[in-house]
């Protein structure tokens, strides 16, 4: 298992990280699993066999079920792995039941920690943007959380690229805790992540924390054109994420995971992981399963490498189109691009 930096902090992340989304199987997440607390250990068990130190979890994940499992059934001593939790979504129905307010993020933490049994959180993330509460009382109450040493660090998840440049930007002005991360959806079948969060993940010197890598199951190679899906596909229940917008190129995406899985005798699975933790800004990948089985099978993408053809091959199927305004500097600043900038652009102006 590879080690790497989560932003400028000084924190070392396994390159993957457990998701424990499945854990619970309340609600809506049913759709997505329903692993119990026995379970749940045994799969916390086999990451950390397997080198993972980080294990993420939110506290709206089955009504903070999910949470309740980790604190029962980890497996190992609490200073031993890394727990990352979530607040902003809303848990019930009183109107300050969501949002990102001093008043909920506060109260969430608690919740969270007695839940988790646990005195600090690792990494406290705001789970979604805010555009009600003023920003200064949501960065200021996370430094608090921090300064108390019931926080390490914090991080953001699912911003856009202007909502995290802002939120960076009243940490610096007013000298609060800044984001270290964000955790953001990133995969073969949807890399909008590459116009601004990724160069903004480079420049800003963030660590990047993707969730769903396999697009909630459509990367497993289960999903192949004039094939009819598993019975108990995920995507064939309530849960729609992520959405499929161009089903024909997914179907191509698939096929060229399927050739270059069977040419390594690997999972389509690894090689779509394998292809994201070599992408520019990615610190790790969220991974979780339904099964034993897919569990032990994604940790084995952790040490699968692509040659640099199978990874052009993968590209090419999968590049999105080159925005405005970014066509428009390839064409015309090119001589002036950074190591941000190229990230996107790099590889249309070797097309040129």
């Amino acid at each position: 298992m590879e080690y790497r930096q989560l932003g400028r902090s000084g924190l070392r992340v396994s390159t993957l990280t457990l998701g424990t989304m499945t854990f619970g199987g309340l609600g809506p997440f049913a759709n997505v699993g329903s692993t119990d607390a026995a379970g749940a250990g045994r799969q916390m068990a086999m990451a950390i066999d397997a080198g993972v130190n980080f294990i993420d979890t939110a506290n709206v994940y089955s009504n903070g079920v999910s949470e309740e499992i980790i604190g029962e059934a980890l497996p190992v001593p609490r200073d031993k792995v890394l727990l990352a939790t979530k607040c902003r979504m809303t848990i019930g129905p009183g109107p300050n039941d969501g949002g990102a307010s001093r008043y909920h993020i506060i109260a969430e933490l608690e919740k969270s920690l007695r839940r988790l049994r646990t005195d600090y959180i690792d990494l406290y993330q705001l789970h979604q943007w805010d555009g009600r509460t003023p920003l200064e009382e949501t960065m200021e109450a996370l430094d608090t959380l921090v300064r108390s040493g019931k926080v390490r660090y914090v991080g953001a998840s699912n911003y856009s690229g202007w909502h995290l440049m802002k939120a960076l930007a009243a940490s610096d002005r007013h000298n609060f805790q800044r984001y270290v991360s964000q955790q953001i959806h990133y995969s073969l079948q949807a890399r909008e992540a590459e116009y601004e969060l990724l160069p903004i993940t480079i420049d800003q010197g963030l660590g990047t924390m993707i969730w769903s890598p396999l697009a909630g199951g459509l990367l497993s190679g289960k999903y192949r054109r004039g094939i009819e899906p598993p019975a108990g596909s995920r995507h064939l229940t309530a849960w729609n994420e992520p959405p499929v917008r161009d089903q024909s190129q997914l179907y191509d995406i698939v096929e060229e995971l399927v050739t270059i899985a069977a040419d390594r005798d690997v999972s389509g699975a690894q090689v779509a992981l394998a292809w994201l933790l070599g992408r520019p800004g990615v610190t790790t990948l969220i991974i979780g399963a339904r099964t034993d089985a897919q569990l032990a099978d994604n940790l084995k993408a952790a040490s699968l490498t692509l040659t640099a053809d199978e990874r052009a091959r993968l590209d090419k199927a999968s590049q999105p189109p080159l925005l405005y305004p970014y066509w428009h500097q390839a064409a015309t600043a090119s001589e002036r691009l950074s190591e941000a900038d190229l990230s996107l652009i790099g590889p249309f102006l070797k097309k040129s």
